[in-house]
């Protein structure tokens, strides 16, 4: 019997999960549904994505490893573009956060690439404008990359609409009630009546619950400002990327200018964010102090949600009390990056209703993301 699923957000989440889940069954009818004109337009669009392996939790680290590949050397068919190119990353900490590079050190060992320590002359040659004075020690994860999000996400919506899919933007849910064993997906446009949910709506993804009748999990949506500025320097698209150890501030290269940001995480209520100028003038303070770029104006300045679960693992998987009702959230600011692995496992539990053996080299464990983590035993 042709099951018809509704996947409820047009970010990479949901066109990750729409084009997985449609790879891995042919046979299924899936709705995307958006509630913006523009999918992607709240976090996706607004991310200065990296793939950096040794980043987040225990169970976000397996979802890279299961992503890596995919990334690096995308399905035949999926697209003629490069996902990512190659950027050193590279952490720099003054005499006062050296327990911080140490803690780093030791997380970071075990990765496919591990982080190593480098003179500063070293991380001079791959960020010039570095400040030596107040630099004591410097660790670089050479496997990183930067992600074209905008190449990645049109890539799955592609394939997927290629393949049947539909997308409805514009149509926001406003409720979600039974109808003996199937849902109708309430909206202004008028009922998508559909035999499954999958919510991968980020920041939204407890109202989406709410309005469903599912408990929420208690996602947090937390605020990150970037910004952009011109730079004189030559050659500057060759250049790594810096971050404080203990991410008080980023600044990479984007083609000609650079993007910066004061790596913030303020909880925030799911909005459309607006950046404040008081973080943008605190990450350009600090900025200046490490590097000799001299900041002094802004081209452009944003602000994105990063969704986080309160244990800030993922909640991927069916909810225990309904499972038509399948979560696909709080990927915090992983989201880009762990995209292949999320909509792959998504659809795994989905069509199997356990992970494939590909996440079994990985070390995922299911109770990590499952979401009955949150709900009383």
């Amino acid at each position: 019997m042709r099951k018809r699923v509704g996947v409820v957000g047009g970010g990479i989440a949901g066109a990750s999960a729409a084009y997985h889940l449609l790879k891995a069954d042919r046979s299924l009818e899936i709705i995307l549904v958006e509630a913006e004109d523009q999918l992607g337009y709240h976090t996706t669009g607004r991310s200065a994505a990296l793939l950096l392996e040794n980043d987040g939790t225990e169970s976000t680290r397996s979802i890279v490893q299961a992503s890596v590949d995919f990334l690096l050397n995308p399905p035949e068919g999926l697209t003629e573009n490069v996902f990512v190119r190659p950027r050193d990353v590279m952490h720099i900490a003054t005499f006062e956060q050296s327990a911080s590079v140490d803690r780093f050190l030791e997380e970071n060992s075990t990765g496919r690439i591990p982080t190593k320590e480098i003179s500063k002359s070293e991380a001079k040659k791959r960020f010039p404008a570095l400040r030596e004075e107040g630099l004591d020690r410097v660790v670089v994860d050479e496997g990183a990359g930067d992600i074209d999000v905008h190449c990645l996400h049109q890539a799955y919506l592609n394939n997927f609409l290629k393949n049947g899919g539909q997308v409805k933007p514009s149509t926001r849910i406003d409720s979600a009630t039974r109808n003996g064993d199937h849902w109708n997906l309430e909206t202004k446009m008028g009922d998508i009546p559909v035999d499954l949910i999958v919510n991968a709506a980020g920041a939204w993804g407890d109202q989406v619950a709410t309005r469903a009748g599912v408990e929420p999990v208690g996602l947090q949506p937390r605020r990150r400002t970037a910004f952009t500025v011109n730079s004189s320097e030559p050659n500057i698209q060759k250049w790594g990327m810096i971050a404080d150890i203990d991410l008080q501030f980023y600044c990479k290269p984007d083609g000609q200018q650079l993007l910066c940001s004061l790596a913030e995480e303020n909880p925030s209520e799911p909005c459309d964010a607006k950046h404040d100028e008081a973080d943008v003038a605190l990450a350009i303070e600090r900025i200046n102090a490490a590097t000799t770029l001299d900041i002094r104006s802004v081209q452009t300045a944003w602000t994105g949600l990063r969704t986080f679960a309160p244990d800030r693992s993922m909640v991927i998987g069916p909810d225990t009390t309904d499972d038509s009702f399948f979560w696909c959230v709080g990927q915090g600011g992983t989201g880009i990056m762990t995209s292949p692995g999320v909509g792959r496992l998504l659809a795994d539990l989905f069509t199997a209703g356990k992970p494939s053996e590909h996440f079994y080299k990985t070390g995922l464990k299911q109770e990590d993301i499952f979401p009955n983590r949150f709900r009383k035993k």
